[in-house]
């Protein structure tokens, strides 16, 4: 594909092919992410094709896919737009020099463990900073610090980020079922009465879930396919009960189960996920470095918890 004189790549074509990469479909990719006609996205495609020189999607009647090329386009341009993002935040912050601010972020249903040890470790500093608070999915989390838009995160070890990760806790893996499934007769599930059941895990986003899951399966020497991923607990808690499945998922499930829904431990040594704090070690917050100088004592009061609950 011949380069045409006079085009010029714009940012917008970035963030156009990397949201048809991401939902790969034009139509969704134009109508539910960028709002926009698919034949005006489908000539903004072929702009930066045109600009780049190579094909970078290979069209079909089932969507369409990344080329070896577009593959290589992809990992290159999420970084050019998150480099720019960087640039647009701390020239932002730059502006506002007299506003202290420090976001953290919680990856969704750990809020009610962990952000009460947070701001008891920021006491003393609440009088000169603005805490911002939000919770989202641990891959979002990730690109969110390593974009600057959060200071701190508590999150999965997400692989494929540029962060520091400080691990605060390690968490069993548990069986979500339906409240009238047949192993809730059992006091706890060995990993081969889940075999014939319909399986939900992790998505190809809910990458740390998915890889500790799968890691226990083979362990287990059990060939079990996944029949529904999903990348977020609301979404695993309501296949559950919609499908009449079995998931396993994270200890801090047991937190946002609607009756429809219960829990059982594995039987054995369960594997365990990891819950980390996650900061961008570029970050020269000072509230930061107070934080994680700290970050022991929270450990320690989040430990002494567990032992007293457990009592």
């Amino acid at each position: 594909m011949p380069y045409r004189y006079g085009s010029v790549m714009e940012l917008r074509h970035l963030r156009y092919f990397i949201a048809v990469a991401e939902t790969g479909s034009l139509t969704e990719a134009a109508e539910r992410r960028l709002y926009i006609s698919q034949p005006s996205l489908s000539r903004q495609i072929r702009d930066l094709e045109s600009h780049v020189g190579v094909q970078l999607l290979s069209r079909s009647v089932q969507g369409v896919e990344l080329t070896p090329a577009g593959k290589a386009f992809l990992d290159h341009a999420r970084i050019v737009l998150m480099h720019l993002d960087t640039a647009v935040e701390t020239a932002r912050r730059a502006a506002r020099p007299e506003r202290k601010t420090f976001a953290i972020g919680f990856l969704t249903g750990h809020e009610m463990n962990w952000l009460p040890r947070a701001m008891h470790l920021l006491h003393d500093e609440l009088q000169e900073i603005q805490v911002t608070v939000s919770s989202d999915y641990s891959p979002d989390l990730a690109e969110a610090l390593a974009r600057g838009r959060l200071d701190l995160a508590f999150l999965r070890v997400e692989p494929g980020y540029d962060l520091e990760y400080r691990v605060v806790d390690r968490e069993p893996l548990i069986v979500l079922m339906p409240s009238d499934h047949r192993l809730t007769a059992r006091s706890c599930v060995s990993p081969q009465a889940l075999v014939g059941e319909i399986f939900i895990g992790g998505s190809n986003k809910a990458t740390v879930l998915r890889a500790v899951t799968e890691d226990y399966l083979r362990r287990s020497g059990l060939d079990i396919k996944l029949d529904h991923g999903v990348d977020n607990m609301a979404m695993a808690i309501s296949l559950v009960a919609s499908t009449r499945g079995v998931a396993l998922m994270p200890d801090y499930a047991k937190n946002l189960l609607p009756p429809s829904v219960v829990s059982r431990p594995l039987e054995g040594e369960a594997p365990k996920i990891d819950i980390a704090v996650g900061y961008n070690k570029s970050n020269t917050s000072p509230t930061l470095r107070l934080f994680l100088s700290q970050l022991d004592e929270l450990v320690s009061a989040s430990a002494d918890n567990v032992a007293l609950f457990d009592q």
